[in-house]
């Protein structure tokens, strides 16, 4: 099996919290932010679990690139890739097929 590395964005329902994370499982990444999986973590504290954005590469190197440029980035760059991706800001993982 291929794994496809991810960088993604989540959010909390009121869309105030963006938490940016990488990762070779995207599917069972989603799972464990939404179970509370990690009790301590940063998304659960916050309860920051719908995704709102992401992207794929083929080498993991690139997705960790990308994932630090985007956590260098302001909120406001945050708010514009999220928003020109995903304009109502709806939970991705809900709507997957």
């Amino acid at each position: 099996m291929i794994k496809i590395a991810c960088v993604y964005i989540l959010s909390n329902k009121n869309h105030t919290v963006l938490y940016v994370g990488v990762t070779s499982d995207l599917g069972q990444r989603i799972i464990q932010h939404q179970s509370g999986f990690f009790q301590n973590a940063f998304t659960s504290r916050y309860n920051v679990t719908e995704l709102v954005y992401f992207e794929e590469f083929e080498r993991m190197e690139d997705a960790i690139k990308r994932e630090k440029q985007l956590k260098a980035g302001s909120r406001n760059k945050k708010i514009s890739l999220i928003s020109g991706f995903n304009p109502n800001w709806e939970d991705l993982f809900k709507k997957r097929p």
